[in-house]
């Protein structure tokens, strides 16, 4: 069998590396200009992390060839360029039989489409997959274990993923069929990250970090309920797994982001200063917009979206949060 990963990114080139030895083949696609001399000639690159790939694994920024007999292609692209990447699919031949596992968690800006409707709006008749759960890249490239959900409408796509992307003693898929709660859980988890680092990094203590964890979790099932999720998903890998690991590590980049943040820097700098993607940044604007549109509280995500896009301090920040309306605690499950 062969798998495609389209994305030379940290966690593009981590899954190739992580899934090598369950493929033949193994092809890594990225953009001429995200290809280092070093990656290509190498295998090799330590920006932003240090990952060195099997000899056998293929570069090129040839998307027709990448893609050509791969059983699985494997899509870790910014959400930002998802849906230029399908366009760009569809023009290279991609077959509706082949297996599409995105493993990029956002909603697109303008349309607050999850990635699986942007991809199904380029490719309608594609099998799809999303890949989520706490996968911190750095931990996956030490070969420290964690689990993962494979989510779809077609189980049987579902399965294959499964059996064919599980590492034993390193990486456990399971199934699941609510592909909304899935992607959601992934998604929204990140601005609740980024809300995490920036409360450690003020010294705000264990007990913040427990009502935020809790607090922000209440957000993310309010919105995905409301969206058609079953509230249960959220408790499992792709909601409140990955909002542990995220939420608590340092090695996340939202939460990295978060604790930028809290030193009273500017986006624009963290962004810069970090050279990867923290997709929290642009969901914090989503989840923010989707909340106006369904008419559902999110304060915590709102918070997010003042600190990430205008100059309110953290204290300001804090004290709107700590003094809102007194009001009952929800209960979903």
């Amino acid at each position: 069998m062969k798998l495609t990963v389209l994305g030379a990114g940290c966690w593009g080139l981590t899954l190739a590396w992580l899934l090598t030895n369950n493929f033949e083949k193994v092809t890594v696609w990225g953009r001429e200009c995200d290809l280092s001399d070093d990656l290509k000639n190498n295998k090799h690159t330590n920006k932003p992390l240090e990952v060195q790939l099997d000899s056998k694994v293929e570069i090129t920024s040839d998307l027709a060839s990448a893609i050509k007999d791969a059983e699985i292609i494997l899509s870790v692209i910014a959400t930002s360029g998802t849906r230029d990447v399908c366009e760009n699919l569809k023009k290279a031949g991609i077959k509706p039989e082949q297996i599409l596992v995105n493993a990029s968690k956002g909603i697109e800006l303008p349309s607050l489409m999850r990635m699986s409707e942007v991809i199904k709006d380029v490719l309608p008749e594609q099998k799809l997959v999303i890949l989520s759960g706490p996968t911190l890249a750095r931990e996956v490239l030490a070969g420290k274990p964690t689990a993962a959900c494979a989510a779809s409408d077609d189980m049987a796509a579902a399965e294959l993923v499964q059996r064919t992307c599980t590492v034993p003693g390193k990486f456990r898929l399971y199934t699941n069929s609510d592909v909304i709660g899935v992607e959601l859980g992934g998604s929204l988890k990140n601005v609740i990250a980024i809300a995490s680092g920036f409360a450690h990094e003020m010294g705000l203590g264990d007990n913040c970090a427990g009502t935020l964890l809790t607090r922000g979790m209440a957000e993310i099932v309010r919105v995905s309920i409301k969206l058609g999720a079953n509230p249960s998903t959220l408790y499992g890998l792709s909601g409140m797994g990955d909002l542990i690991a995220t939420c608590s590590s340092p090695l996340s980049r939202n939460y990295t982001v978060g604790s930028m943040l809290g030193k009273g820097k500017k986006i624009n700098d963290i962004l810069a200063e970090l050279g990867s993607v923290a997709e929290g940044v642009k969901t914090s604007k989503a989840i923010c917009e989707l909340a106006k549109k369904l008419d559902i509280d999110v304060p915590v995500s709102n918070a997010i979206y003042e600190a990430v896009y205008t100059d309110i301090t953290p204290q300001e920040l804090l004290n709107k949060l700590m003094n809102r309306k007194l009001k009952e605690e929800e209960r979903y499950i």
